[in-house]
């Protein structure tokens, strides 16, 4: 299989948090929502792959299988509204929401840990 993300693919992605592999998705579910907007449906197609490709590595990631269930119905439902009908109701604003939560505590979650390091250097 050719992966897009072929370091994350090769197990990095699984070092990351549940957070940040979302906020990361949320990249390209952001990305695929301006290019469908745009009509370039080269560069959709190439986003909505990628979008699929990291929702598919979080859904195969072993520490994830307890969360399993809002992360498969996510990849149903980006697929309806991206690519069919729709029937959930969706919309961009909705999706860009859901996503930019998991980017702010992914970036807050970091900017802790940066400042835990900080201190603990600071009391050696």
């Amino acid at each position: 299989m050719n992966y897009y993300h072929k370091q994350l693919a090769q197990g990095r992605w699984q070092q990351l948090s549940l957070v940040t592999q979302l906020a990361n998705i949320g990249s390209e579910v952001a990305r695929s929502i301006k290019w469908k907007n745009l009509h370039d449906e080269d560069s959709f197609r190439l986003a909505f792959e990628r979008m699929l490709e990291l929702i598919d590595l979080t859904i195969a990631d072993p520490k994830n299988r307890h969360r399993l269930k809002e992360v498969v119905r996510a990849r149903e439902m980006l697929i309806d509204y991206l690519m069919y009908d729709n029937i959930y109701h969706s919309t961009d604003e909705q999706w860009l929401k859901y996503f930019n939560a998991f980017a702010v505590l992914s970036n807050n979650q970091r900017l802790l840990a940066r400042e835990q390091r900080r201190q603990e250097g600071l009391s050696s």
